[in-house]
């Protein structure tokens, strides 16, 4: 296999169990995973609850809530970890349960999680100050999540073939992301960030930010990749 091959779906369980055959699977494998996927559904069912009951409160209605919860990045990506840490938890034979349970994918979901924590903590948290119900599901959703999947895909997820070519993939929700939501910013003249609010900045000022953004999830895409490739490794034969 050179470093441009990936082996396909159907053989991704079989190749992961070759690469961990002692933690893939394992039953802290699954505790874990299932509880990140607890925490998730939790977060994700939390901020729906709140954001609705907050735009009826407003004089919207509950498709305008949906609406809402859909512009931002954190709430779509807590879904995502949801649907993937369910997959590994019950290691359904489903399709969405398949793709989910790839290394790159896995990796891949990690690599958001961890990037939207970072953004929060360093660019947004001093913005609000939640208290009770709504701090637990804040910390839910940029902090204990992160660092569990984080602490996942270390000791978890199988060492896979990585290519920077294959790797940009990654970048098509986080760029989709940015469109849509510049697009839909357009339309309502609502932005669910102040560094992307163009009504505030401007594009020019906004496609700055972005390009910075983009910059730093690169930096955390390249992390994760090198210690696929590198870190893994030594610390598999550390433990055996």
């Amino acid at each position: 296999m050179n470093h441009e091959q990936f082996p396909d779906p159907e053989s991704l369980d079989s190749f992961a169990e070759r690469l961990y055959p002692e933690r893939h699977q394992s039953s802290a494998a699954r505790a874990l995973a299932c509880l990140i996927a607890s925490i998730s559904w939790f977060a994700f069912v939390a901020q729906t609850d709140i954001t609705i009951g907050r735009l009826l409160a407003r004089g919207g209605g509950v498709l305008d809530g949906l609406d809402r919860l859909t512009m931002y990045l954190t709430n779509l990506t807590i879904l995502m970890s949801a649907l993937c840490f369910t997959s590994l938890a019950l290691s359904l034979k489903t399709p969405l349960s398949r793709f989910f349970r790839q290394p790159a994918v896995i990796t891949a979901v990690v690599t958001y999680l961890a990037f939207v924590g970072i953004a929060y903590n360093l660019l947004l948290r001093q913005l609000w100050t939640p208290t009770g119900f709504r701090a637990l599901v804040n910390e839910s959703l940029h902090t204990v999540v992160p660092l569990l999947a984080i602490v996942y895909w270390i000791f978890f997820v199988p060492v896979f073939q990585a290519s920077w070519r294959k790797a940009l993939l990654w970048l098509a929700y986080p760029l989709g992301y940015l469109f849509v939501t510049l697009w839909r910013g357009a339309l309502s003249g609502f932005y669910p960030y102040p560094f992307i609010d163009v009504n505030a900045l401007g594009y020019l000022r906004v496609a700055v930010n972005a390009s910075l953004l983009l910059v730093g999830f690169l930096g955390l895409m390249g992390l994760f990749i090198a210690v696929n490739r590198s870190g893994k490794p030594v610390l598999l034969r550390k433990q055996d």
